[in-house]
């Protein structure tokens, strides 16, 4: 069972106050005439939380402790809202259907991967969303958008597939807008639990970290 996965989100309240975000591994040599040659050992970031520092109660600590045991500790994983990167676009903005551009229409092609694009003028980091939250997603192809009917998405993947007589059109830009989860496992086999210590202050660390589902 090396990609059980469960379709449910650790308890949404819990994790607005988590910490933690992307984490980027690269090979660092520093060489003789005082330059680094660097290398990049993964092609995309992965992001880990601590859910700890979310816990503000015993009644917390205990929902996590039950949630952790649903999932068999580090054998399933679940969905996670990132409280600062969870939208399409910027945080503090509106959802639209021309936040991401995830294809351009070639007559034939009907699926489409949602996808996020962070980046500059200098690079750019193209990041596939394969845990989209239900409901949320709103589409435009050619810049107009698309009702309901026009489009279906496998909230599992993150897949785009349009009806028959809806397929975007060759040249015609495909854009999206959405919510949607991370997927990660419980960091760790174990959680400690000192009540005294919670009581003081000192919140238990409960470590995140994201997968490939």
């Amino acid at each position: 069972m090396a990609n059980g996965f469960h379709e449910v989100r650790f308890p949404l309240r819990l994790s607005l106050s988590t910490s933690g975000g992307p984490v980027r591994r690269t090979d660092i040599v520093n060489l003789s005439n005082g330059r680094e040659s660097r290398n990049s050992r993964w092609r995309d970031a992965r992001r880990s939380y601590d859910a700890g520092s979310g816990l503000r109660s015993v009644a917390d600590l205990y929902e996590v402790l039950e949630f952790f045991e649903a999932r068999s500790g580090e054998l399933y994983g679940f969905r996670f809202r990132d409280p600062v990167d969870c939208r399409s676009g910027r945080p503090d903005m509106p959802v639209t259907a021309f936040d991401q551009l995830i294809g351009t229409g070639d007559g034939a092609t009907a699926s489409f991967q949602l996808v996020k694009t962070y980046g500059d003028t200098a690079a750019s980091s193209i990041r596939a969303i394969r845990k989209p939250a239900a409901g949320s997603l709103i589409i435009a192809v050619g810049g107009v958008g698309q009702g309901p009917s026009a489009f279906a998405c496998d909230t599992a993947t993150g897949l785009v597939s349009f009806a028959p007589g809806h397929i975007p059109a060759a040249g015609a830009l495909v854009t999206a807008g959405f919510e949607f989860d991370v997927p990660v496992r419980f960091a760790t086999g174990r959680i400690d639990v000192n009540l005294s210590a919670f009581n003081a202050g000192r919140i238990p660390t409960i470590p995140l970290t994201e997968i490939v589902p």
